[in-house]
């Protein structure tokens, strides 16, 4: 799950980016309503974790921002439990609300719910040859054996099985599976890569993780390589 988190108190932001990285996310955070509303609008986002009160925008003008152009889901964060605020908030378009203080577990199982209404129309099963893809309870198995993937090796996993037969550049992958501070010049991407091919890959045939020279990573079961 890529996230936006616009929040001005940095030990908040930063609590929360930890939190999320932890369960596998790619997190951009932004402290202020200007830039937040910006990385809103140019990227896309699975959900976006909006404090209403800013400095530059406050988050009901950076959600009013947002709603003439994309439905990205948006949790909305303030330090005021007033009714009226919270109305004002849904109104504007506001998916979820919690007042501050709130528990880190109840934020993220808002989310994973927001993710879930929100995709709808996509399939929360997987399926490439014989391997077995569940994205809501976020596990792997191939040929009925259950693989364990680390936080980060599942959402590259998703990543590149959401899009089979998609060749994914390693610039993309970096954007979909850390964030938008990713250095480009580590070998992150090729190593976690591999580490993934030899889980799902090493001990199974077919193989589904292909490597295009020049070009990145593609997940699909390429036709010479056919199961019953």
């Amino acid at each position: 799950m890529k996230l936006l988190i616009i929040e001005d108190e940095v030990k908040t932001a930063e609590y929360l980016k930890k939190g999320f990285g932890e369960q596998g996310c790619a997190v951009d955070v932004a402290f202020n309503g200007i830039d937040g509303q910006h990385f809103a609008l140019v990227h896309d986002y699975d959900a976006i974790v909006l404090d209403a009160m800013l400095p530059g925008l406050d988050g009901f003008a950076v959600l009013g921002a947002l709603r003439k152009v994309k439905q990205t889901p948006v949790i909305m964060l303030t330090a005021r439990d007033r009714v009226e605020d919270r109305v004002r908030g849904l109104h504007a378009g506001a998916d979820d609300y919690l007042v501050k203080p709130f528990s880190f577990l109840e934020l993220l199982a808002r989310l994973y719910a927001l993710q879930r209404r929100g995709r709808c129309q996509e399939r929360a099963n997987l399926s490439i040859a014989d391997l077995q893809i569940d994205l809501i309870a976020r596990k792997a198995w191939r040929g009925g054996t259950r693989i364990d993937l680390t936080a980060k090796e599942f959402a590259l996993l998703a990543a590149l099985a959401r899009r089979e037969g998609e060749i994914l550049s390693k610039t993309t992958i970096a954007e979909l599976v850390w964030d938008m501070n990713f250095d480009s010049n580590t070998n992150v991407v090729e190593v976690a890569v591999k580490r993934l091919r030899t889980k799902i890959d090493t001990t199974f045939s077919p193989k589904l993780l292909h490597t295009i020279r020049g070009m990145g990573y593609v997940m699909e079961q390429r036709e010479a390589e056919t199961v019953s």
